[in-house]
């Protein structure tokens, strides 16, 4: 067994033993970095609709995939909350 297999190995046996009430206040402080994210996401598309309006077009669409991105983020963030919360 490779040491990257046993550190997988202890880290999943560590999950089972989280306390749900840490898991929920780690999951609260991993969504502070997607909603950070999406604010600078959408206020770069509206400095840059300001500054030259005909790529409002491009610009949302590029926008619209990194919301998308970052917003996965914060579902795997949930999945990881639900997973260590049932583990008790």
């Amino acid at each position: 067994m490779t040491v990257s297999n046993i550190v997988l190995a202890q880290a999943a046996e560590a999950a089972g033993s989280i306390n749900p009430g840490l898991a929920a206040i780690g999951y609260g402080l991993g969504a502070i970095g997607p909603g950070i994210g999406v604010g600078l996401i959408w206020a770069a598309v509206i400095n840059g609709t300001a500054r030259q309006p005909e790529a409002q077009g491009q610009l949302q669409g590029i926008a619209w995939i990194s919301f998308v991105l970052v917003e996965v983020l914060a579902l795997i963030g949930l999945v990881v909350y639900f997973i260590a919360s049932a583990a008790q």
